[in-house]
């Protein structure tokens, strides 16, 4: 029996945009998973970063409110989910923040009743694809479909700082979460369980307004990656896997370095172990090809 849930996108998952090899990968590895994401129709974006910068506080938590009132109408019996942890974090925050907030939530509608909407609270949770990989299937359920497993392949598992704070995996520690970690063995691979850097931040959308400092941060992430003897990074996170990746270039300018890591998406490893092409896996997409999981794709 499939599990089913509301499926909000995000404006990442677009074609040609950050996070369209993640939604590729995430709809081969689902498929393998017996998971069902519906998505909701006419979605619109989270303001996840352009929400703070003038808009102010109303009009961000209104266009998340939205999008959780058009899941509610659409899919009133299901989990809302996001792959973007910046989405799954604005829209959790939302229902929070609402639910808290009486008079927040009275203007909010107010708001939305101008275009026939209605928020009406809580009703079911904004969750993240990896809650529900960790919760919902489990490590064993992860397992049960590997056709190719990851034999020596050393992953160093990325979660970043959205993914993991303030809210995270039930029962994980903000300062070492471990799930990517165990997600890497039950599909073969090597977990670098040790990588220090697997909660520290990339920098975010400052890489547009504060580059030296978030190449910086970048620079961190990836040698601690080297360090531990690391094939490829692995991430839940768009912008992650965008700054970590396409920036090795220009750090590698600046500081001297030789940085050539490929940066990918958990949904992309799960998606070769359980025997997918590297087209069918978007490998093909990355800017920094994973030529060792490639070659298991291609076996």
């Amino acid at each position: 029996m499939a599990h089913e849930y509301s499926f909000y996108p995000g404006c990442s998952s677009q074609k040609g945009a950050s996070g369209s090899n993640q939604m590729v990968s995430n709809e081969t590895m689902c498929d393998k998973l017996d998971i069902k994401l519906n998505a909701i129709d006419d979605w619109n974006c989270c303001g996840a970063s352009v929400g703070y910068s003038g808009g102010g506080e109303l009009a961000r938590l209104t266009i998340s409110a939205r999008n959780i009132a058009i899941s509610e109408k659409q899919h009133p019996d299901q989990d809302l989910i996001a792959t973007c942890p910046a989405c799954w974090l604005a829209t959790r925050e939302t229902q929070e923040r609402l639910h808290d907030d009486p008079q927040m939530m009275s203007d909010a509608n107010k708001a939305l009743a101008e275009i026939g909407v209605e928020y009406q609270g809580i009703k079911k949770p904004a969750r993240h694809m990896t809650e529900v990989l960790v919760e919902d299937i489990g490590f064993d359920g992860i397992a049960k479909p590997v056709t190719k497993p990851l034999e020596g392949l050393k992953i160093a598992g990325y979660v970043g700082c959205q993914s993991n704070r303030p809210y995270g995996i039930a029962g994980e520690s903000f300062e070492n979460p471990m799930y990517l970690d165990k997600m890497s063995e039950a599909v073969g691979a090597e977990a670098l369980t040790g990588y220090e850097k697997k909660a520290s931040c990339c920098g975010g959308a400052l890489m547009f307004s504060e580059q030296e400092k978030s190449q910086a941060l970048v620079k961190e992430i990836i040698e601690a990656a080297y360090d531990h003897g690391a094939d490829m990074i692995m991430t839940p996170c768009a912008m992650c896997q965008m700054n970590v990746e396409a920036y090795q270039s220009d750090i590698n300018e600046k500081y001297g370095t030789k940085f050539d890591i490929p940066v990918v998406f958990y949904s992309q490893v799960l998606s070769v172990a359980y025997g997918s092409t590297a087209s069918e896996a978007a490998l093909d997409g990355q800017l920094i090809a994973p030529k060792k999981l490639i070659d298991i794709a291609n076996k």
